[in-house]
C-alpha cells in the first residue's frame, strides 16, 4: 500500500524545499500543493493559478520536472481532466492524481507521495481508499518567521501582528492534525535547514525508509512535480542545498529577541520547533 504524507503549517516555513528534499529519495515523489490545484476554485478565485492552469496557464507554466504544465506526465492529464470534473469530492480528485502517478515508468518505485499545500486542514481528517495517510507539522521558529513577515513594515510594533498570527495560527493547526487520529511528525524548520542530515534521517526512519543522501541536494536529484509552491522551486541556487536564512539573526528589532522571554510561546517553540533535540 502506497503511502501520502501531507505537509502542514504556517505559510512561509519551508515546506517547499521539504518537498524537493522528499522528492530527491528514490522511493517518494513531491507533488506540491497538489490539493491547491485539486480542489474547485471558490467564487472570486478566477484570476488565480489554481483557476488558470485548467485553462491557457497550462501551456505557459513549468513544472519542476522541465516540462509545461500540460506536458507534465503527472499534471497534463490532471488538468485536462479536472474542469470537467470539478464537482467530484477532494478525495476522487486525490485518488485520480495517484492513479496519474501510477502510470509513471518509475512507479514501481514509488512508495510516498508528497503533498505541500500548507493550508488545508481538511484531507488530514478523511480515509482514502489503498493509501496510507502520514500527517508532518512543519513549524519554523517564531523569531525568524516574525522577521520575514514584518520586513518592510514601519512602526515599532510592526512585528506583535505577525507573532500574534504565529502563536494563533500554529496553536490551530496543531490542535486540528493531533485531532485528526493519523500518525504525525513534527519538524522545526530550523532542525531541517541546520541539521538537515540528521532530520531527514529520522523522517525517512519514521515512514520506514532507508535514508538517501541524495535528499541533501535537492536541486540536482529531486524528482518532484511541483507545478504550485513558493518561487524559489526554480532557483537553482536556493534549491541547490537545505540552508538556513538567518537574516533575522543581524536585525535590531526589539520583538523577536523578546521572544524567547515570553513563556507561552518558548514553550510553543520548544515543543514544535525544536522538540527532536537536533540543535
Amino acid at each position: 500500500m502506497r503511502g501520502l504524507l501531507l505537509i502542514r503549517g504556517l505559510g512561509h516555513s519551508g515546506s517547499t524545499i521539504l518537498d524537493l528534499a522528499l522528492g530527491s529519495h528514490p522511493a517518494v515523489i513531491g507533488l506540491g500543493e497538489a490539493v491547491r490545484l485539486l480542489r474547485r476554485p471558490a467564487p472570486g478565485e478566477e484570476r488565480r493559478g489554481p483557476a488558470q492552469l485548467r485553462g491557457e496557464l497550462r501551456h505557459e507554466r513549468r513544472c519542476t520536472c522541465g516540462e509545461v504544465a500540460d506536458s507534465c506526465p503527472v499534471w497534463g492529464p490532471l488538468l485536462e481532466w479536472l474542469p470537467a470534473h470539478d464537482d467530484l469530492p477532494l478525495e476522487a480528485k486525490v485518488l485520480q492524481l495517484v492513479e496519474q502517478v501510477n502510470r509513471l515508468p518509475e512507479a514501481t518505485g514509488i512508495e510516498w507521495l508528497v503533498d505541500s499545500f500548507q493550508d488545508d486542514l481538511l484531507l488530514p481528517r478523511r480515509t482514502l481508499a489503498g493509501l496510507e495517510i502520514r500527517l508532518l507539522f512543519l513549524v519554523r521558529d517564531a523569531r525568524s518567521w516574525v522577521h520575514s513577515r514584518s520586513r518592510g513594515a514601519g512602526g515599532p510594533l510592526a512585528s506583535c501582528r505577525p507573532l500574534a498570527r504565529w502563536w494563533r495560527v500554529n496553536r490551530r493547526i496543531e490542535a486540528q492534525l493531533r485531532g485528526a487520529a493519523k500518525p504525525l511528525f513534527v519538524l522545526g524548520y530550523e532542525e531541517l535547514a541546520l541539521a538537515p542530515e540528521a532530520a531527514l534521517a529520522r523522517l525517512c526512519d519514521w515512514l520506514d525508509l532507508p535514508f538517501a543522501p541524495s535528499m541533501l541536494t535537492p536541486g540536482e536529484a529531486s524528482r518532484s512535480h511541483v507545478l504550485s509552491g513558493n518561487r524559489m522551486r526554480f532557483d537553482p541556487e536556493r534549491r541547490a542545498r537545505i540552508r538556513y536564512d538567518g537574516a533575522w539573526l543581524a536585525s535590531q528589532a526589539w520583538l523577536p529577541r523578546l521572544i524567547p522571554l515570553l513563556p507561552p510561546v518558548a514553550a510553543m517553540q520548544r515543543r514544535l520547533v525544536y522538540g527532536n533535540r537536533l540543535l
